[in-house]
C-alpha cells in the first residue's frame, strides 16, 4: 500500500457522493480544474489513524463510456492513477440505475467500496436490503449512509481503512457472465490482447476487449497505438461481425443489455420492496411545481420570493459593511499614513482613494451576495432546482430550443465562465454554439451589486422587484434571440429529446446550505482581491494622470485625469441612453474587467470627497469599534423590520431613513443631470446595459476555448448592439410613454 493511498469517489449526479467528500476531508480540501480541462476538480485529505488519504471527488456521470468528458475524466483517472479503492456511492432509493456504474468500477478491476446512500428516503419508500447477499454478489463491502446527516460515515472509514490495509489489490478479476456467444468473442479478444497489449499497459485486458467491442472510440485510438495493432483490429472486426449477424444487435446494445439484466436480478434477490406502490411526497408535490400550466408561474414567483429576500432582507447591512469598510479601514490606515509620515502623498491616496474605494465599494455588497446564495442553496439542497431546469425545458421546446439548453442558463446566474464550460452536455454542435451565445444574457452574480446600488438610489421602495425583472429580462432577450437564431444561423438538425433525473425533495440541512453559501461567497471576494484590486490600482493611476487643467500627479481634478479623457470618447454614443457622462461610460469600460468593478470604478469616480473628509477625521481603534458594535445593532433591527415587509406585512409607517452616502448622492446627482431630470429612467437603462453588454474577460476567453474566436466576436459585439439598442428603447421609449 502507498505510503499516501488515493481514492476516489463515483457516482451518479445528485446521489449524495459530494456531501460524502465533505463528510470525509471537512475543510481540508480545494478545488482547481483537472489537467488539461476546464471541468472541475476536488481533492482533499482524509486522516485514518497513521494514514493520510488523499480523496479525490469524480466527476459525476452514469456511467463510463466517454461519451461525456467528465465520463472520460473519471474513467482516465482509475485506468491511469489506479486509486487505491474507489467509493461508489449509489442513491439506495434507486439501485437498480445506480449500480450500472458501480458494475462498471468493478470490472476495471479496482477495490470498489459500495455505498447505500440516502437510506432515509429509501426507508420511507419501505425498501428494505440484504446487505450480505448485495455484498456477495459484488464481492465488495457495502456500507449504509445519509450522508446529508452524516449518519453511517464513521462506519465508513473504519471499512475505508480496512480495505486500504487487507485489500490493496484485487486477487481475481471481477466480471459478469455476458452469455455464451458474447463470452466467446471477449475470450478470443482478451487473449489477442493479453499476448500483443504493451508490457507497460495498465489497463485490465478482459474490460479493455469489453470496451473494444463496444467500439469506444477514445479506447481504440489508444490500443492503436499498439505495435501489433493491425492484428488486433483484424479480430476485433471478425468479432464485432460475428456477434451482429448471431445476435442481430451491435456489441454495445448487448453488453448494455446484459448489464441490466444482471443488475435487475441482483436487485429482486436482494431488495424487497412493497406490494402497493403508493404516491410519494415528492410526487405529489410535483403535482404542482411541475404542472404544465402552474409550473413556470410557480417558478417565476419563486425567483421573485428570492430577491425580495436578497434586497429587502440583507439590505439593511449595506449600510453597516459600509460602514465597516469605509470608516474605520480608512481611518487606521490614514493614521498609519500619518505615523509613517507619509500623510497627503501619492502613497496614501492609492491606499484611501484607489485600494479602499475601489475593492470596498465592491466588498460592501457580501451581505447581499450571501442572502442570494442562501437562498440558492436552499433550492438546490432541496431538489426544486432540478425541477426549474424541468419547467423550463417545456417552455424552451416550444421555441425550438433544446431542453439541456437550460441547464448551462441555470449555471449563468452563479457565474458564466462555468455556464459556457456546461453547454458540453449538448451533442449537436450548432445547440452548443448557440447556447454559448445565450448564456451571458443570463445575469450573473457579478452583475448584482450594480443593480442593487442603482435600484436602492432610485427605486427604494421597489428593488426587490426592478432586480427581479432585470433577471426575466435577461431570460427573455435570450430565448427571443435563440428563437431568432434558430431559424436563422443555426438551423438544421433536430433537438434529441431531453431526459433528465429528478431527485426526491430533500429537507436542506445548515451545514450544507452554509458550505456552498460559503465557498460561493469566497469565490467571490478572492476575485475582489485580485482582479478588482488590480483594476483599482490602475483606475486610480489613470485618475491621478492629468491631461488638461493645471493639476500635478499629487494633485488632479478628476474631469482633468487621463481616465476621464479616454470616458470621455464614450459620451457621444451613450446622450441617447440618457447616461451619457463620462463618469457612467468610464465605469462601463472597466466593466469589461469584471462586472464588479463597475461599482468599484463609481466608488473611486464619485466618492473623492467623502473619502477626503473621512481621511482628515482618523478616530481611535476602540472608538471606531464601538461604531461598529452600534451600526451592527440597528442594521439587525432594520433587518427584523424588513422580513415580514416582504411579503406585504407592516407594522406602521415609520419615517424613511435618510440616505446620506456621499457616493449615493453623486450617483443620482449625475444621472439626473445627464437625463436632463428623468435619472430614474435613465438608471434603469443603465442596468439593462449591464445586464446585455460583453462579458467579463475571462468569460471572454471562454467563449474563444468553447465557441471558437469567430463566434467569440460575435457574441462580443452583438452583445454591445444588443445592450445599446435596449438602453437606447428603455430611456427614448419612455420618455414618449412618460415615464419616469
Amino acid at each position: 500500500m502507498k505510503k499516501n493511498p488515493i481514492i476516489a469517489l463515483a457516482g451518479n449526479p445528485n446521489c449524495g457522493k459530494s456531501t460524502i467528500f465533505n463528510a470525509l476531508t471537512g475543510g481540508n480540501q480545494h478545488v482547481g480544474n483537472w489537467p488539461g480541462k476546464t471541468v472541475e476538480k476536488k481533492v482533499g485529505k482524509l486522516k485514518l489513524g497513521d494514514m493520510e488519504i488523499n480523496v479525490v471527488d469524480l466527476p459525476g456521470t452514469y456511467s463510463l463510456s466517454a461519451y461525456s468528458i467528465e465520463e472520460k475524466i473519471a474513467r482516465d483517472f482509475i485506468v491511469q492513477e489506479k486509486p487505491d479503492a474507489v467509493i461508489s456511492v449509489v442513491d439506495a432509493s434507486n439501485l437498480e440505475r445506480n449500480l450500472y456504474l458501480t458494475l462498471q468500477l468493478l470490472e476495471m478491476n479496482v477495490p470498489v467500496i459500495v455505498v447505500l446512500n440516502m437510506m432515509d428516503v429509501a426507508e420511507q419508500k419501505q425498501l428494505q436490503f440484504d446487505d450480505q447477499r448485495l455484498s456477495r454478489s459484488l464481492e465488495s463491502t457495502v456500507v449504509r449512509t445519509i450522508a446529508r446527516d452524516e449518519v453511517g460515515i464513521d462506519h465508513l472509514k473504519t471499512e475505508l481503512s480496512k480495505v486500504l490495509k487487507y485489500n490493496a489489490s484485487v486477487k481475481e478479476p471481477f466480471g459478469i457472465d455476458y452469455g455464451k456467444e458474447i463470452e466467446k468473442e471477449i475470450q478470443k479478444l482478451d487473449n489477442v490482447l493479453a499476448e500483443q497489449a504493451e508490457s507497460d499497459s495498465v489497463i485490465p485486458t478482459r474490460w479493455l476487449a469489453i470496451k473494444l467491442l463496444e467500439d469506444d472510440e477514445d479506447l481504440t485510438r489508444q490500443v492503436s497505438q499498439y505495435r501489433k495493432w493491425g492484428e488486433i483490429k483484424v479480430k476485433l472486426n471478425e468479432s464485432q461481425d460475428a456477434l451482429q449477424a448471431k445476435l442481430g444487435e451491435v456489441a454495445d446494445t448487448l453488453t448494455a443489455d446484459q448489464r441490466y439484466t444482471w443488475i435487475h436480478r441482483l436487485v429482486m434477490a436482494t431488495v424487497r420492496q412493497p406490494d402497493g406502490q403508493s404516491i410519494s411526497t415528492s410526487d405529489k408535490i410535483d403535482r404542482i411545481v411541475t404542472h404544465r400550466l402552474f409550473g413556470i408561474p410557480f417558478f417565476l414567483l419563486l425567483m421573485w420570493v428570492v430577491f425580495k429576500v436578497t434586497t429587502d432582507v440583507a439590505g439593511p447591512f449595506l449600510d453597516w459593511f459600509d460602514f465597516v469598510i469605509s470608516t474605520p479601514i480608512t481611518n487606521w490606515t490614514v493614521a498609519v499614513v500619518g505615523w509613517l509620515g507619509l500623510s497627503g502623498t501619492w502613497f496614501e491616496s492609492l491606499l484611501v482613494d484607489g485600494v479602499i474605494a475601489g475593492v470596498g465599494g465592491v466588498l460592501v455588497f457580501v451581505p447581499v451576495l450571501m442572502a442570494l446564495y442562501l437562498c440558492l442553496g436552499i433550492l438546490e439542497d432541496s431538489g426544486y432546482m432540478a425541477r426549474a431546469a424541468f419547467v423550463m425545458d417545456r417552455l424552451m421546446s416550444l421555441f425550438g430550443l433544446h431542453g439541456k439548453s437550460f441547464l448551462p442558463m441555470v449555471v449563468g446566474f452563479g457565474c458564466t465562465v462555468p455556464a459556457l464550460y456546461a453547454t458540453r452536455t449538448l451533442e449537436n454542435e450548432n445547440d452548443r454554439i448557440l447556447t454559448g451565445l445565450l448564456v451571458p444574457f443570463m445575469s450573473c452574480g457579478a452583475r448584482l451589486p450594480v443593480y442593487v446600488l442603482f435600484a436602492t438610489i432610485f427605486f427604494p421602495d421597489q428593488a426587490g422587484t426592478v432586480i427581479f425583472s432585470l433577471y426575466i429580462l435577461g431570460i427573455l432577450v435570450a430565448v427571443l434571440l435563440g428563437i431568432l437564431l434558430k431559424n436563422t444561423l443555426f438551423k438544421g438538425k433536430e433537438n434529441t429529446p431531453f431526459i433528465m433525473e429528478l431527485p426526491p425533495y430533500r429537507k436542506p440541512t445548515f451545514k450544507s446550505i452554509w458550505f456552498q453559501m460559503w465557498e460561493r461567497t469566497k469565490s467571490f471576494v478572492n476575485k475582489a482581491w485580485t482582479i478588482i484590486l488590480a483594476s483599482s490600482v490602475v483606475i486610480w493611476f489613470l485618475l491621478a494622470i492629468p491631461v488638461q487643467g493645471n493639476g500635478t500627479f499629487t494633485n488632479t481634478e478628476v474631469a482633468d485625469s487621463a481616465f476621464a479623457g479616454a470616458s470621455q470618447l464614450m459620451v457621444p454614443a451613450l446622450n441617447p441612453t440618457g447616461f451619457g457622462s463620462w463618469e457612467a461610460g468610464g465605469s462601463l469600460i472597466t466593466g469589461f474587467i469584471a462586472k464588479e468593478v463597475v461599482v468599484g470604478t463609481m466608488a473611486q469616480v464619485y466618492d473623492v470627497e467623502e473619502v477626503e473628509e473621512e481621511a482628515a477625521q482618523a478616530t481611535t481603534f476602540w472608538q471606531d469599534l464601538g461604531d461598529v458594535g452600534t451600526s451592527f445593532v440597528g442594521a439587525t433591527i432594520d433587518t427584523l423590520k424588513a422580513v415580514p415587509g416582504i411579503f406585504g406585512i407592516s407594522f406602521g409607517e415609520g419615517e424613511e431613513e435618510e440616505e446620506n452616502l456621499v457616493l449615493y448622492q453623486a450617483v443620482r446627482e449625475n444621472f439626473e443631470t445627464s437625463s436632463n431630470g428623468h435619472g430614474a429612467l435613465a438608471s434603469f437603462g443603465f442596468m439593462v446595459f449591464v445586464l446585455l453588454y460583453t462579458p467579463c474577460m475571462v468569460a471572454i476567453a471562454a467563449e474563444k476555448q468553447e465557441l471558437g474566436a469567430k463566434w467569440m466576436w460575435v457574441s462580443i459585439i452583438g452583445q454591445l448592439v444588443i445592450a445599446w439598442l435596449a438602453a437606447v428603447l428603455v430611456f427614448q421609449g419612455g420618455l414618449l410613454l412618460g415615464i419616469g
